[in-house]
């Protein structure tokens, strides 16, 4: 497994070695020691949830209180979504800024974001299907979002699908609803660099 940190500290694209043969394929998803070994600590795996989404569908910008903050391992079983991560740590030397990663059914990489990272993607294709592996459970009172179109954060969001086809992006009203970046900030709702960065180090202790 090929392993590449992102520009945001925190994030890595994960690129399986696939074996296959006139059966079909197999690869190895995940492995421990890998992470391990890159992020200085386990994963500790409390939920898996899975989306499948039209084309167009936009889904984040999300993020977690910190502390326990929920990191994920996200992979694209079917179809192909462009992975967003967005650097919502506030003191963060790129906070605001995002990197991209095309997950798809064909080279089968994955994304993993630690905790205090914003994650979205835009679905490429329907059908799409994205397996999320989260470091904690669901916990609505402690999940949060920022408007995905806020042009403070400016996502250069894709205009075609998989196929060419024009696209525009579609959100939840729950998306739709949520602030800007900068209404997050005043508002207090953004976890601090200082504060996840401690939190990481005690995983890894």
């Amino acid at each position: 497994m090929l392993v590449r940190e992102l520009k945001i500290a925190g994030a890595f694209e994960l690129t399986p070695k696939q074996l296959g043969d006139p059966r079909g394929m197999f690869m190895e998803a995940f492995k421990a020691p890998v992470f391990e070994q890159t992020m200085g600590h386990r994963f500790d795996l409390q939920q898996a949830n899975l989306s499948v989404s039209a084309a167009g569908v936009v889904r984040g910008i999300h993020f977690a209180d910190v502390p326990p903050g929920q990191a994920k391992y996200v992979q694209c079983v079917r179809g192909a979504v462009l992975d967003v991560i967005v650097d919502l740590r506030l003191g963060s030397p790129t906070f605001g800024q995002y990197d991209t990663v095309l997950l798809d059914d064909t080279d089968r990489r994955a994304v993993y974001l630690s905790e205090g990272l914003g994650h979205a993607f835009m679905s490429l294709e329907d059908g799409s299907t994205v397996m999320y592996l989260c470091s904690t459970g669901y916990n609505p009172g402690r999940e949060h979002g920022v408007h995905p179109l806020d042009t403070e954060v400016a996502i250069a969001w894709p205009t075609e699908d998989r196929h060419g086809r024009p696209i525009t992006p579609e959100l939840s009203a729950k998306d739709e609803a949520a602030p800007s970046l900068a209404e997050a900030t005043a508002t207090g709702l953004l976890p601090r660099f200082a504060e996840v960065t401690q939190f990481i180090e005690a995983l890894r202790a």
